[in-house]
């Protein structure tokens, strides 16, 4: 028993000893490629090893025949070890510069495609991440360039839609200042609508604006979808009637929501509005309020004749204003991009789809208990 303690505090002092040589050679050499790491740590194992067996053999006296064998024993190891080590750094190198091309190609604005050839556990984890951000940042890339649309569509329909008015303002305000208006009275009755107009523009706009830098302030209450829906359609009535069109609301249940009222009514009064005005003479526009297993569904149905499907899903973006079968409106396309920003605030969604003869919007909100 003594004598095998002995070979291994031998053998443990020289192994320790080349263990030390082998982690000055790792620091000193850390910044070096991955296979000279792998080169060096094949060699402390084989110089730990021989190390080990040169203090043993020189303990216990063994003959020069048998220290040569064995030494020669350990040197083909070495040469065996640092082939093999040489051979997984270089192939682990290879992989990793195939992993940081592949990477740099979704850098550039590209997909990340994975190297064909299978690579290590690690490398592997690693090209599937690198997959995951690639699609995440083509996303961001799409959205990115949708809003950008969004914006520049913004801006023209804006420009145009502010234009017009400025110019009869100041073409009425230059008849009136020159004198030479026939009726000055009617002059300044038509610059108190075009000045209420452009102050609806400015308001959307503002709205607009809080929507998506997430400065919309809520103060929700508790109250009833059917009080909320009666200010609506009592609102709404008087352009109803100029229009020809009919506000149906007997199909409104009396379910509790939590909301801010005021927001929600600017809800209700864009979808009542945008529907009345699409909605030719003589046909109707209904609200309608339910429970669901998803919340609390309000929806205004309209007569539009329908939106074209490819229009679907553009419908509550900002600036959106539709074409071929509904009738552009005077605004500036914000209403819908409004009213799906302040549902949205509330935990809620809004929705669009078609029905027989036009469409209908649907808000659905979270139910209460009550």
């Amino acid at each position: 028993m003594r004598d095998i303690l002995l070979i291994a505090l031998f053998a443990a002092l020289g192994a320790t000893g080349a263990g030390l040589l082998g982690a000055v050679a790792l620091r000193l050499l850390r910044r070096r490629s991955l296979t000279t790491s792998i080169a060096v740590v094949a060699s402390v194992a084989v110089g730990a090893m021989l190390a080990g067996t040169l203090a043993v053999a020189w303990a216990m006296f063994l003959s020069s025949h048998d220290l040569t064998v064995v030494t020669t024993v350990v040197a083909m190891a070495a040469v065996v070890s640092l082939a093999t080590a040489l051979l997984l750094g270089r192939w682990v190198v290879a992989r990793s510069r195939e992993l940081a091309v592949a990477a740099r190609s979704f850098g550039d604005g590209g997909d990340f495609a994975a190297p064909a050839v299978p690579a290590t556990a690690e490398l592997e984890a690693l090209s599937r991440e690198l997959a995951t951000t690639s699609a995440r940042l083509a996303e961001s890339r799409d959205r990115e360039r949708a809003l950008e649309t969004s914006r520049r569509e913004l801006v023209a329909w804006i420009s145009h839609d502010l234009r017009t008015p400025l110019a009869g303002l100041r073409a009425m305000s230059e008849a009136l200042e020159d004198g030479v208006a026939a009726d000055p009275d009617r002059y300044l009755r038509q610059i108190r609508t075009e000045v209420e107009r452009l102050n609806g523009m400015v308001g959307d706009l503002f709205e607009l604006s809080r929507i998506h830098v997430g400065a919309l302030a809520l103060s929700p209450s508790r109250m009833s979808l059917y009080d909320l829906v009666g200010d609506a359609l009592a609102g709404a009535d008087p352009l109803a009637r100029e229009l020809g069109v009919r506000l149906v609301g007997d199909q409104v249940d009396p379910v509790p929501v939590e909301v801010d009222g005021k927001e929600m009514s600017r809800v209700l009064g864009n979808l009542l509005v945008n529907a009345i005005r699409r909605t030719p003479a003589d046909g109707t526009v209904a609200v309608t309020a339910e429970r669901s297993p998803e919340g609390v569904v309000l929806s205004v149905t309209d007569g539009c004749g329908g939106i074209p499907e490819e229009d679907l899903p553009r419908v509550f973006d900002t600036g959106w204003r539709g074409t071929h079968a509904r009738t552009p409106p005077a605004g500036a396309g914000l209403g819908l991009a409004i009213v799906r920003g302040i549902v949205e605030a509330h935990k809620g969604r809004a929705a669009v789809r078609n029905i027989p003869g036009g469409c209908r919007f649907e808000v659905t909100l979270p139910a209460v208990e009550g």
